[in-house]
């Protein structure tokens, strides 16, 4: 076997072990985060929340994932994934069931915050997590896979979400209520199954040969040592690095889209027809189904081609595109294919996006760096959501709100295009992991 196909079965052997649990984890992550969208369809009236009253709730969640993302992350670097993912998982498990006892905007406001908390460092931790275990050529077609338990969420937790509001009602408990029930109690699970099945290192993991052991290790450490800058950079340093800064902010530009739609979504499919909740459910559940797909092809493509900005930036202008689609049309099937294509060039550009930090940073730096990006990028998941609250609530319709939300993707695209350029000036190795160093011998 040539060292090549022996890295690609190595790969490939990882790949199988260690994505599958994180997908699931991510799934329930992702719906754990957005399953108050549905829960809103019954809670709004319930509890008279207003618009403004659910955008700023909904998004407060992001404003304690900002506060604790950064020492979440370093926490993970230095006691080891296995322990803190699980870590994460019940703490967020058991508040996301809590949110069944919301009895008003106060308590709302509280869990929703605390919520955030808990989770952090989920995201950022996962992504430093596979520098671990993968070269950077793989690392675009692993965030796509990845990045599918937050899309399938979508796709199954959308009717699922719509089926418990309409059938799960007893006990004392409305629907909504048994929403929050059923669908955190997996992470707690998931938490404690973590402990058994996670592999902090490669050095550890009893189920590769010592042969893949040792082409993996020094694998990655020849790609940390050719970061020689970053290798050496702590973790303030990292902070205060400008190419962080500026990935931070065009997270935040990306995130206001993701959950300015996501949050929204139900209500926004709920008003343009006479549907029933299950009915919502289901045609929710439609752009993110053709989101996988397309998001899966721009990924390996990227990874094939060895080219990150073109794949960034296309994808967003076209998610734009379809945000000014939507909220121009006076249709409900075209508005749904306008957030058909919103939602591709939002999922497509983010996990290309999400190789560039991953690239550039490692080691304690990429903790760092990544818990910053993400951090500040989640205040995107606060703005997006209150904003569209904000914007409904004045105007009295979604229009106005979906074109502030397309205006913010492609300027997130145009930002990441530029830096992207100007990094590959510099630095012509930034330009792609797919680019292949010459291999250790296995």
């Amino acid at each position: 076997m040539t060292d090549t196909a022996f890295g690609e079965a190595v790969i490939g052997k990882v790949r199988w072990r260690i994505l599958p649990f994180l997908i699931v984890c991510f799934f329930v992550a992702f719906l754990d985060r957005v399953n108050v969208g549905f829960a809103a369809l019954q809670m709004n009236a319930d509890l008279g929340f207003t618009p403004e009253v659910y955008g700023f709730g909904a998004g407060l969640f992001f404003i304690g994932y900002f506060f604790f993302e950064i020492p979440s992350n370093l926490a993970l670097h230095r006691f080891g994934a296995r322990r803190w993912i699980a870590r994460i998982l019940v703490t967020w498990g058991l508040l996301a069931v809590g949110m069944a006892w919301v009895a008003g905007p106060t308590s709302f406001y509280i869990l929703r915050f605390l919520l955030g908390i808990a989770e952090a460092g989920f995201f950022p931790g996962v992504l430093l997590y596979m520098t671990y275990w993968f070269p950077a050529e793989a690392r675009a077609r692993v965030m796509a896979t990845f990045s599918l338990g937050s899309v399938v969420s979508l796709v199954i937790g959308a009717p699922l979400s719509g089926w418990i509001l309409s059938a799960a009602n007893g006990g004392g408990f409305r629907g909504w209520q048994w929403l929050f029930v059923l669908e955190g109690v997996p992470a707690v699970v998931l938490g404690i199954v973590a402990l058994g099945f996670m592999t902090d290192r490669p050095a550890d993991a009893a189920w590769l040969s010592s042969p893949e052991k040792r082409w993996l290790t020094d694998t990655l450490a020849a790609e940390a040592a050719a970061k020689s800058a970053e290798t050496h950079m702590g973790a303030l340093q990292a902070l205060r690095d400008p190419r962080t800064l500026v990935l931070a902010g065009a997270a935040m530009l990306n995130i206001v889209a993701i959950y300015g739609i996501s949050l929204w979504l139900p209500q926004i499919i709920k008003a343009a027809g006479s549907l029933s909740n299950i009915e919502t459910g289901l045609v929710t559940s439609l752009p993110f189904l053709c989101t996988a797909v397309a998001m899966m092809l721009n990924g390996a493509h990227s990874d094939r081609t060895g080219e990150r900005r073109w794949h960034v930036l296309l994808p967003a202008l076209v998610g734009a595109g379809g945000f000014v689609l939507a909220a121009l049309s006076q249709s409900p099937v075209v508005e749904l294919v306008g957030i058909c294509f919103a939602a591709m060039g939002i999922w497509c550009s983010n996990t290309v996006f999400w190789t560039v930090p991953m690239r550039i940073f490692s080691g304690v730096s990429a903790a760092a760096s990544l818990g910053l990006v993400n951090s500040v990028g989640n205040l995107g998941g606060f703005i997006g959501p209150f904003l569209t609250g904000w914007i409904r609530q004045a105007t009295g319709s979604f229009p106005a709100a979906l074109l502030v939300l397309g205006a913010s993707l492609a300027l997130f695209g145009l930002v990441v295009f530029g830096f992207l350029t100007a990094q590959e000036r510099r630095d012509p190795a930034v330009r792609s992991g797919a680019r292949r160093a010459s291999m250790p011998q296995a």
